[in-house]
């Protein structure tokens, strides 16, 4: 059963990995890495990621990406969302902050943010959504 446009926005605005797609180059599939995101209702998904990575330099390079989210309990459900970049900016200790602390928090967080990780030159690259594809295969 495929999701509202609510449910599916309730759904990504959980804190759940995401595997990003991003085309790759010729003769290549895409290249399909989890990573964090962030998302609230309404807005613009996003996501940290080293400013010299390869993910940047391909989602530069296609200006472009998709997130798929998903969970398998108590039923089998995803969101993918695919779409234009929108922006791509420095990110800030704030962005780092708020990333991190939408999954970890305590001791935990404090110790991430400490890190060499943490304190990468990183940009935030947001999207705009321009295609959903969702399903609860437990809505049956």
């Amino acid at each position: 059963m495929a999701l509202s446009k609510e449910e599916r926005e309730a759904f990504l605005s959980e804190p759940l990995t995401a595997t990003l797609g991003v085309v790759a180059g010729p003769e290549r599939g895409p290249l399909l890495v989890p990573l964090w995101y962030g998302y609230e209702p309404g807005g613009l998904p996003w996501i940290l990621t080293g400013r010299d990575s390869r993910k940047a330099a391909l989602i530069a390079e296609a200006g472009r990406f998709s997130l798929l989210v998903q969970r398998l309990t108590p039923t089998v459900r995803y969101v993918s969302v695919e779409g234009p970049v929108m922006e791509s900016v420095a990110a800030t200790e704030e962005h780092v902050r708020e990333m991190a602390g939408r999954y970890l928090s305590g001791a935990a967080l404090e110790q991430y943010l400490a890190s060499p990780v943490a304190l990468e030159e990183s940009v935030v690259v947001r999207m705009r959504p321009e295609r959903w594809t969702s399903s609860d295969l437990g809505a049956w």
